[in-house]
């Protein structure tokens, strides 16, 4: 071969005598050969692809740009080169003898080259990006190779005269144009056209070094640092990265995957049933419930259907994870390329490194070989950099992407799905599905290569050492095998520690949101001390379990093994979950079929495949245009009759044929979390004078007149902030304005209210209504419309029994006309005993009444009149009743109008923070943990790294040895000394990070419990405006998550931090140590890296708010989804709300992708600077050669090559600390809220106050909050010793304000308060709510025991709680109980009827005996019995006290020595009832409409 190559170039082509000398040299038929073939060899094999886009592009080239110019202008110039020296040797040929072929060829081959060079440029103008990274690689490799030719030639022209000048002059040409050619194709060549396209996402056009660097992300980092990123400053997501074209393919792939595992389903299924012996065996499901809408007549007993189905149904297995293989396998296969590379550079760094000492310890060597080796090691440390983080990139974005991908797949199966299917899985599962499950597909696709890669490693790691130690490996291997079952066994038992958290986690979280729930309680009966002490208890028992785990963790380090166990959980819920059957309507027709709109043919229905039908042979005709009743008893089939219209049903036989498009009003409303208008206009386009006509006729008008921003009004989660009758309104209002040619509307009359209803029909539904001219099927109980309607359908069991008019089947007294008579009678009650109440307060209102008085206007007409009471006295109920429903990410309405009306938004929007974190915050944790405890674990560490420099310098010392002791016996006691100091040391460093951790735990644990401390304590003692205006939610989350990250995440991330910090500053001293030098390169790099580092955190950290801010909406839009699906399939909207998912996920891909690039181009800046640091080390060790011993050496470098990694995780830490030190910012903030007045003060009340229960109110005057209307506007009266007095007045008037006042629960705006003599407001609020007593409005009951929920403080003998029951009506209920007096309330008293609530509660009254009750008049929640108990008790029991009670309903009060009439804030009229009723004044009008003419008819 070599012979060969020497003709060919005509010298010798190796001679390794050119090496062993100090000025070494490679031979020049080396140079012309290997090393010019070497890139051209490379790019030939690579290059032709690059013209691909020229032979298929049909796109139009881009314009030609200067850099595009500059690139041709190098290559031709590069051309004209090579063309010279082909001339040259031409000429010289002919002089003399004839050339070596060498020098023909090289320049042809270069000819060539140039050319396919200038091709490859013009060819990328067909594409986005105009950079080749093919041509880069070859520049890069071309000028790495022509270094040593250069460096020849110029030491050859230093010694002597040049032989041959042209061929030099054109060599120096050459490498000129290829160095500029070089740096050019380093910058973008951006096209004018692209300018857009780089402005919305620059990656797509960034040049090859631009993408490997991340260089293209730095405008970003700037942005971040300049000011905190909002989500419009992020990037654009490339468009093959978006979730619709991610999912497009996953869908392919899943389609085919799941048709095959469904075949192999089957065959399992059939081996089952040939192994039973049982051919037709049906799985025996019970007869399923209807289904989205819990229909609220079918109230047929439901049994448990997992109780009955056996084991969990049979599913498509096995397909998930190859359908994510095979959507995503080049992904996959890239990254094991670069992990492969990655791992196999890994190995080559110590191998350099042994020949660097070998070279320092050889005195012989030539210097040459270090710069050598340290270039080496600078190149592979590089290399290496790159590899990785082009790794973990592709990791993440694999990561992104399934979980993108899986996410989507799971909203379009649930569009989809059979409601045999749905009914498997809760929402609240089917979000945890895409919360949980598919976040941990996103952690598994970052470890997943580690499967292979780990044991890679560990087997060359092995082989290496084997190679360098012999046989003494095998201790090692033994130790690591030896500590595998010690580490399972403290993994177990940390588990274990860990559910047991859960559990206590769980039940703290439960009774603060009872707390929260039912705050009111709380202060008006002074239980806070009582609940605080069962919270801490639980928080103690927390707190002990968690101080055990992180001993653990400090006694092992963990092995997570968990994450591909976990994995497997995931696949199967998926694969259950995806595989599921999707809903089939192959029944439903759209033949055009004349005079027929709906016609059903023999159809029969049921809700599973094998379930019991639940409409048969149904055969209909529907004319188009007309009006259908359906009418039945409870249980008939009239909500499954629609559903099958809608194909959300299993056809059994026979088919319904529908013509036209439909709208579809469901029983329960639907309203999803937009503003007003968006519901009704649900995706049409807005036409304002039919959007009017609509809203007019649904009597929506006095309903936007209430609202604070009328239609512009954003309607909170599951249409919180409107009413029943609202809502429904809405409902229907989407439906009229949807312009469909078939309305399906079931029941939607059953939430308003009479005179409404009988609105809408004459407005909407009727024959004079907007509908007029479509056809309309309605489900109705009510019988007053049936005579307008053109016919009615009755239903028996789900079949018809009979249909006509209203006459017809009058006369053929059947069914219909007995249901007539069983129902007439109680409606004409109804409507009758509805007209009355409407001018009163009415029955059913739930008396809240303070927010703002009610529009006292004269009443438009019955129905705006009740409209509006509906609606105030829903808002008012809604903004108390906020503290209760948790609305955590309340969204601002998408547009906003130009200015906030006051009250358009109900919550404040939750701040999110920008901005560094205040360092204060770290001050103010390291104080909770205690200032010495920070000091000692600080030392601690201090003392750990100490003996780790110790153990180094001693190893690197003991190595020296070796040398010393060249070819004599090695002293014994030289070496005991050795091994005894080295263990020594090793077993110091390990007790030095036991103290360490130990303590660090200690101090967390006390700072968790002080913080948590804090806030309960602040939160318990806050005033009720608080809770009224912050949403529970967000209360709940700052005991939830934020407490969470103080007590397990921060103390890891100040751990980590703190080591890391120690870890890089003894790296550093030992570089120094080593090479003294050294410490010139730190100061720059350090300057570098602090700068990299500020720029970097503040984008990091917004980044990763953004990512939490913007991950909720997809998990509400998912459950409205969900909850809404019929009203969604009936209107045929699935793809639009597939596409709102589509970009809801859009958003947080991009900044959840965002952050992650975010971290590679910190990681790629560091990595550089680290490789500088370990070129410099091993550069300052070549050259400081003569003055070291090898074994320090190897110590300097090896730390250098270290601490690239550990600065890395410096900057992680510490951005993770920052991030995560928020939730102490967090936590804070509510332990700063103001709190009410004190609850004990120096005065305290006289012994057995108040004894007589007089009460005094002197110009009283009271406001909910500081910026709102006066309530009270000026109260002067008394009230006497025992008096009975009753409170009444109409919504709004201040009835409930009375009693928040004489509880503090307002505090006086003016006037004062004396009972018995005493100021109330001069005595600690403890002291004056303990001696009151209320029976509150609604019955509040907390998880616990009954007696808990009697005498929370056990202050009273048994005996006397069960007197108190006994007088209650209570004590025979009690005493059937197995437990009796411990029997356990569940959460919300949900296992008591509400009747017995109630009078819990009066039995909590009777236990305190105090002189003065207030009787809140729980209407709503009591029937008329268990009234008539609680009345009469009063009377009895509390004949020596004073009571007051507020009443809505008149009767009650009728016996009363006194009765006070409140209007708007002011005591209107005051007196006995029998004279007020003489009077003709307020209170005998109200007397009237409630039907009192004198006291007698009062009386139960």
């Amino acid at each position: 071969m070599s012979a060969a190559l020497e003709e060919f170039c005509g010298s010798v082509f190796w001679n390794a005598s050119y090496l062993a000398r100090p000025d070494a040299d490679l031979p020049v038929c080396f140079q012309q050969t290997v090393l010019v073939w070497v890139p051209l060899g490379f790019f030939w094999i690579l290059a032709p692809w690059q013209l691909l886009p020229m032979c298929k592009s049909r796109a139009k080239k881009s314009s030609v740009t200067k850099l595009y110019i500059i690139k041709q202008v190098l290559a031709t110039l590069l051309m004209l080169t090579a063309v010279a020296e082909l001339a040259l040797a031409f000429v010289e040929d002919t002089e003399q003898d004839p050339l070596p072929a060498v020098q023909y060829t090289n320049p042809s081959l270069y000819i060539a080259t140039w050319l396919l060079v200038l091709l490859i440029h013009d060819a990328r103008r067909f594409c986005l990006c105009r950079d080749s990274g093919i041509l880069f690689c070859f520049w890069t490799l071309s000028l790495l190779c022509g270094i040593l030719p250069f460096q020849s030639l110029f030491r050859r022209a230093m010694q002597a005269p040049i032989s041959d000048v042209p061929r030099f002059v054109l060599f120096f040409i050459f490498y000129g144009l290829q160095l500029l050619l070089f740096l050019v194709s380093g910058f973008s060549d951006v096209a004018p056209e692209t300018k857009e396209i780089r402005k919305k996402n620059p990656e797509v056009t960034a040049s090859f070094l631009s993408s490997i660097t991340f260089e293209w992300y730095t405008s970003m980092v700037f942005k971040g640092y300049r000011k905190p990123l909002e989500i419009e400053d992020i990037w654009e997501l490339k468009g093959k990265d978006k979730t619709q074209a991610i999912y497009a393919v996953l869908e392919k792939n899943m389609k085919t995957a799941v048709r095959k595992a469904q075949a192999e389903l089957e065959k399992r299924k059939r081996k089952k049933r040939c192994r039973e012996g049982d051919p037709d065996h049906g799985n025996n499901m019970s007869k399923a419930q209807s289904q989205d809408i819990l229909v609220l007549e079918e109230k047929q007993p439901k049994r448990k259907k997992k109780g009955n189905s056996g084991p969990r149904k049979d599913f498509p297995r096995g397909w998930l994870v190859k359908t994510l293989c095979k959507t995503f396998w080049q992904n996959l296969l890239l990254s094991v390329a670069f992990k492969l590379v990655h791992d196999g550079l890994v190995f080559v760094s110590p191998q350099l490194l042994k020949l660097l000492i070998t070279f320092v310890s050889d005195e012989e060597s030539f210097a040459w070989q270090g710069y050598l080796y340290a270039i080496l090691l600078f190149l592979t440390a590089l290399i290496q950099s790159l590899c990785l983080q082009q790794y973990f990139s592709l990791c993440f974005q694999l990561g992104i992407n399934v979980r993108a991908s899986l996410i989507a797949a799971i909203y379009k199966k649930a569009l989809t799905m059979s409601s045999a299917t749905r009914k498997e899985s809760t929402v609240g599962e089917t979000v945890n599905l895409m919360s949980a499950d598919a976040q941990r597909f996103m952690d598994m696709a970052n470890f997943i290569h580690q499967l292979w890669s780990s044991p890679l490693q560990i087997i060359l790691s092995i082989v290496f050492l084997w190679g360098e130690l012999g046989p003494s490996v095998l201790a090692g291997i033994a130790v690591m095998v030896l500590l595998i079952p010690i580490n399972g066994f403290l993994v177990a038992k940390a588990k274990t520690i860990q559910v047991r958290n859960m559990k206590n986690k769980d039940e703290r979280m439960k009774i603060m949101s009872e707390i929260l729930n039912g705050i009111k309680i709380l202060k008006l009966f002074a239980w806070e001390p009582s609940f605080e002490k069962r919270v801490n208890e639980i928080r103690a028992r927390e707190l002990t379990d968690l101080m055990n785990f992180s001993y653990l963790q400090s006694i092992s380090v963990f092995v997570f093994t968990c994450a591909p166990f976990l994995t497997n959980v995931s696949t199967e819920r998926l694969e259950r979950y995806l595989g599921g059957e999707d809903l089939d309507t192959s029944a439903i027709h759209h033949n055009p079929i004349a005079g027929s709109a709906v016609r059903f043919l023999e159809a029969t229905f049921a809700w599973e495949q094998d379930g019991n039908a639940a409409i048969r042979d149904v055969t209909l005709d529907i004319a188009p245009g007309s009006l259908v009743a359906v009418v039945g008893a409870v249980g008939s089939g009239k909500s499954s009759l629609v559903s099958a219209m809608l194909g959300e049903m299993e056809n059994i036989k026979g088919h319904i044929n529908i013509q036209g498009s439909l709208a579809y009003v469901p029983q329960q409303a639907w309203i999803q979390n937009a503003t007003l208008k968006d519901n009704i206009l649900f995706g049409s386009e807005l036409d304002e004078p039919r959007y009017q006509q609509v809203i007019k006729a649904c009597a929506l008008l006095p309903d936007l007149e209430l609202l604070p921003a009328g239609d512009q009004t954003e309607i909170g989660e599951k249409g919180i902030n409107l009413s029943g009758g609202q809502k429904q309104r809405v409902s229907l209002a989407r439906a009229v304005y949807s312009n469909a040619d078939i309305y399906v509307l079931d029941d939607p009359l059953s939430a308003v209210d009479a005179h409404v209803g009988k609105y809408l029909f004459e407005h909407v539904l009727g024959p004079k209504g907007l509908l007029q001219k479509k056809t309309r099927i309605l489900v109705t109980h009510s019988i007053s419309f049936l005579p307008q309607v053109d016919n009615i359908v009755v239903l028996v069991a789900g079949a018809v029994s009979e249909h006509g008019s209203y006459s017809t089947l009058l006369a053929n007294r059947g069914a219909f006309a007995q249901f007539l008579n069983l129902y007439g009678s109680q409606e004409e009650d109804a409507s009758e005993k509805n007209s009355t109440a409407v001018a009163l307060a009415g029955d059913e209102e739930p008396g809240d009444e303070d927010i703002e008085p009610c529009m006292e206007e004269g009443p438009d007409d019955v129905v705006t009149m009740t409209l509006k009471r509906e609606a105030s006295i829903h808002q008012r109920e809604f903004s108390r009743s906020l503290s209760k429903s948790s609305i955590n990410s309340w969204k601002k309405a998408r547009e906003e109008p130009p200015e906030k009306l006051k009250g358009q938004q109900l919550i404040e929007k939750e701040a999110v923070e920008t901005g560094k974190v205040k360092f204060s915050m770290y001050l103010r944790y390291l104080r909770a943990l205690g200032l010495w405890y920070s000091f000692w674990v600080a030392m601690g560490y201090v003392g750990q790294y100490v003996a780790f420099v110790g153990t180094n310098l001693w190893l690197s010392a003991w190595t020296d040895d070796a040398q010393r002791y060249l070819n004599q016996t090695y002293p014994v006691e030289q070496r005991d000394l050795r091994i005894g100091v080295f263990g020594a040391l090793g077993v110091s460093q390990a007790l030095f990070l036991l103290f360490a951790t130990i303590l660090s735990a200690r101090g967390a644990m006390r700072a968790s419990r002080v913080m948590h401390q804090q806030l309960l304590s602040n939160i318990l003692r806050v005033p009720m405006s608080f809770f009224d205006t912050t949403p529970t939610g967000r209360i709940v989350n700052r005991f939830a998550k934020d407490i969470f990250t103080i007590d397990e995440t921060i103390p890891m991330s100040f751990r980590s931090w703190l080591s890391c910090f120690m870890a890089i500053i003894s790296t550093l001293l030992m570089i120094a140590l080593a090479t003294p030098f050294f410490a010139l390169v730190i100061i720059p790099l350090s300057i570098f890296y602090y700068f990299v580092l500020r720029f970097y955190v503040s984008t990091s950290r917004q980044l990763r708010r953004l990512d939490s801010v913007t991950r909720s909406p997809i998990y509400s839009h998912f459950g409205e989804t969900v909850s809404g699906l019929s009203v969604i399939r009936a209107y045929g909207h699935q793809e639009r709300f597939v596409q709102q998912n589509e970009s809801t996920m859009d958003i947080n891909q991009k900044s959840v992708y965002s952050w992650i690039v975010s971290n590679r181009w910190l990681a790629i800046r560091l990595e550089f600077v680290g490789s500088l640091v370990v070129f410099f080390s091993a550069l300052l060790a070549v050259i400081s050669k003569s003055t070291l011993q090898g074994g320090i050496v190897g110590l300097s470098v090896s730390s250098a090559l270290n601490v690239t990694q550990t600065l890395n995780w410096l900057v992680r830490t510490s951005s993770e600390l920052e991030t995560n030190i928020v939730a102490v910012e967090r936590v804070h903030e509510y332990t700063k809220v103001k709190n009410e007045a004190p609850w004990v003060t120096e005065k305290r009340p006289p012994r057995g106050w108040p004894s007589k229960g007089e009460i005094q109110f002197i110009d009283y005057k009271v406001r909910y909050r500081p910026e709102l209307e006066l309530v009270l506007q000026g109260i002067t009266c008394n009230i006497g010793s025992t008096e009975k007095v009753g409170v009444v007045g109409r919504t709004g008037a201040g009835k409930s304000s009375l009693t928040n006042c004489l509880f503090r629960v307002l505090e006086a705006a003016g006037g004062t308060i004396i009972i018995d003599e005493v100021d109330i407001a001069t005595i600690g609020l403890h002291d004056l709510r303990q001696n009151l007593t209320i029976i509150p409005q609604d019955p509040v009951l907390f998880t616990g025991t009954l007696r808990m929920n009697l005498d929370p403080f056990d202050q009273y003998t048994d005996k006397e709680v069960w007197k108190a029951l006994e007088l209650a009506h209570l004590k025979t209920y009690v005493q059937d109980l197995p437990k009796g007096l411990l029997h356990l309330v569940t959460e919300g008293g949900e296992n008591l009827s509400v009747g017995q609530r109630q009078l819990l509660c009066l039995a909590r009254a009777l236990l305190r005996k105090a002189k003065i009750l207030i009787l809140d008049e729980a209407t709503a929640a009591v029937d008329l019995e268990t009234d008539h108990l609680i009345q009469t008790t009063i009377r009895s029991e509390f004949a020596a006290c004073t009571v007051l009670t507020i009443a809505h309903r008149l009767h009650t009060i009728m016996d009363s020595n006194r009765v006070m009439v409140l209007q708007a804030g002011r005591i209107v009229e005051y007196d006995s009832p029998e004279e007020l009723l003489k009077k003709q004044g307020v209170f005998s009008v109200m007397a009237k409409d409630a039907g009192i003419v004198n006291i007698e008819t009062t009386m139960l």
